[in-house]
């Protein structure tokens, strides 16, 4: 009888190199699947994680609250106060609506509050090495100058009344931990102006100006005047190495002086009829 021979069986063989093609192949489905997960998240982070920043950002001042949306398209209330551990507060009427839109150079930003810029606000960010570069075109709008009272001392106190008036021609800020720099100018008018502590309404009317220096904008300058009224304002300031030093003075038009005293004790020190305002 012949002998039956066994069969041999041989392991297959991988092809050379199919192991690290296999490897390779793995961590790049690992590496789309985790990019795709981080896109999804970016992409539809909730607006409620602008809350946190802005916050730090003002120190309190400025908070975002009841946002609802994305981090790209949303719209939330606003909140001015005092600080972080501040009881005054004041809410922007209707809130705020945003769309964030990645370019180039950083973000593009529209920003429209129905109560005050009726053709919204339009920013670019820039965001740099340590700073924050944020531009804006030509731009007008007007917010009520009670939602002052929410940022504590002495709005508080003074309770102002009437509009705010903002204007510029275009205008760019730039953010340091240190500075700001900015270019361009700017005015807000407050309009028909009035307080709790005068029975005097409106007191007036008056106009702030900003304008810009010619050294790569680091010394911005400020100038207060009186456009008309009882309240008779003044001053000239300046922003040096990160803050604002101003100096000006308050007093009332002849006949006005009894009606208007309160005020101008709240405003700064008494130097006979003039009332010394100083800041920084």
């Amino acid at each position: 009888m012949a002998t039956r021979k066994r069969p041999v069986f041989k392991p297959s063989r991988t092809p050379a190199g199919g192991g690290v093609v296999d490897t390779l192949g793995t961590l790049s489905l690992a590496m789309a699947f985790g990019v795709g997960a981080m896109l999804a998240v970016i992409g539809f982070a909730p607006a409620h994680w602008l809350a946190g920043p802005v916050t730090q950002a003002t120190g309190g001042k400025v908070q975002v609250v009841n946002a609802r949306g994305t981090v790209w398209k949303g719209q939330a209330d606003v909140l001015l106060t005092g600080g972080l551990d501040s009881q005054d507060r004041a809410a922007l009427p209707g809130g705020v609506q945003w769309q964030l839109n990645p370019t180039w150079l950083g973000l593009s930003l529209l920003l429209n509050a129905p109560c005050c810029t009726p053709s919204g606000l339009s920013l670019s960010l820039q965001p740099g090495w340590g700073t924050l570069r944020v531009n804006a075109p030509a731009h007008q709008s007007q917010w009520p100058a009670a939602l002052l009272s929410g940022l504590g001392t002495p709005w508080n106190t003074l309770q102002l009344q009437g509009q705010l008036a903002f204007d510029t021609p275009g205008m760019s800020l730039e953010f340091s931990t240190r500075n700001l720099r900015s270019t361009g100018n700017a005015t807000l008018e407050v309009r028909d102006a009035a307080s709790r502590l005068s029975t005097v309404r409106p007191m007036g009317s008056y106009q702030l100006t900003w304008m810009s220096a010619g050294d790569g904008g680091r010394d911005a300058t400020l100038s207060l005047t009186t456009r008309e009224g009882a309240l008779l304002l003044q001053g000239q300031g300046q922003w040096v190495a990160g803050r604002l030093r101003f100096e000006g003075d308050a007093q009332a038009s002849p006949g006005r002086e009894e009606a208007l005293a309160n005020l101008l004790n709240i405003l700064g020190r008494r130097q006979g009829a003039r009332t010394l305002i100083k800041i920084g």
